[in-house]
């Protein structure tokens, strides 16, 4: 029997339409009494902007808005697709999951649609996934969104942490081929770490339980990323049994321009071959990769045939790649 294979046909993204600069944030911050500047934040994260979505706005929303730009990019319909997979840590509602909203509100019913939750990691959780089930037969065409809005899991009090997240969403669609597109996989987990990026809270009795924001040990954080993204980074070119040489592209987790850096300085990449976005969307969370990979491809950077690799690591704690020939 001939062997089943996934390839990207499509990406599309989508940020809110208000854009909150540094300036922004540090002037709403002052009225709280929380001090900072743009130099403090730029210095430690790259970051210069973020969008924030509208109070009545849902993350399905973003998702679908995304999908539909992705779907168009792929020349496909809705009704073309046989598997949906959200990665989101913000969804709209406890249950049902967000990738059945998403599938209602795309105007399609009965193919399969959950959600996926491993925080910033969870885009390469989901394309792991897809990409599975579309080689065991179990899907033909998917549609895999990473859809974020944690500003609303922000506290405003903290510095260390309210300017760091944005929301947003992206796409891609995946369809069956004979020809190889997602090389290779790798995913991790451990959760000894959880404590040190986590959202302590939960709803019980109608009543929220806990502390619903978001809580991080910074230093913690920056240098466990830095060594599992070098190291999963290195073992998803050995599975696909390629050099990173031979990388036209890698597309990280935007996170934190130092710790982009670090990954490409260990896999000995230049700056000019790392897709860069973080400066103008912040942390998106689980949207961060496949925003990126978006903006890439919609500049014209990103090209078929080109070796792409994708990779995050999140709250969980969550760690993974993907190699990709587009």
């Amino acid at each position: 029997m001939k062997r089943r294979y996934s390839r990207l046909r499509g990406t599309g993204g989508y940020l809110p339409p208000r854009r909150v600069t540094n300036q922004d944030l540090v002037a709403e911050l002052a009225q709280r009494g929380v001090e900072t500047s743009h130099d403090w934040i730029v210095e430690r994260t790259g970051i210069h902007a973020r969008h924030f979505a509208a109070p009545e706005v849902a993350t399905s929303d973003l998702a679908v808005t995304a999908a539909k730009a992705a779907l168009q990019a792929a020349s496909m319909r809705a009704a073309d697709i046989d598997l949906i997979i959200v990665a989101t840590s913000t969804p709209d509602m406890v249950f049902p999951s967000t990738a059945a909203i998403v599938q209602h509100k795309l105007g399609i019913a009965g193919c399969p649609a959950f959600d996926v939750q491993a925080v910033c990691t969870g885009f390469i959780y989901a394309i792991a996934v897809a990409d599975s089930m579309i080689a065991s037969g179990a899907a033909n065409r998917a549609l895999v969104i990473g859809a974020e809005i944690f500003s609303r899991l922000l506290d405003f009090n903290d510095r260390g942490t309210c300017v760091l997240f944005g929301d947003g969403a992206g796409a891609v669609v995946l369809e069956a081929s004979d020809e190889p597109g997602i090389l290779a996989t790798d995913l991790h987990a451990n959760g000894e770490y959880v404590d040190i990026l986590c959202v302590p809270g939960h709803v019980a009795g109608g009543q929220i339980s806990g502390r619903p924001l978001l809580e991080m040990e910074g230093r913690a954080v920056f240098k466990l990323a830095v060594g599992v993204l070098g190291e999963t980074a290195q073992a998803v070119l050995a599975k696909a049994e390629v050099d990173a040489s031979d990388l036209d592209w890698l597309v990280p987790h935007q996170a934190n321009i130092r710790i982009m850096q670090a990954t490409a300085r260990k896999l000995h990449l230049p700056m000019e071959k790392v897709v860069v976005t973080v400066h103008e969307h912040g942390n998106t969370s689980a949207a961060s990769v496949p925003l990126a990979l978006d903006c890439a491809v919609r500049a014209g950077d990103v090209k078929p045939g080109q070796l792409v690799l994708l990779e995050g690591v999140g709250g969980g704690f969550t760690w993974g790649s993907a190699l990709l020939r587009m």
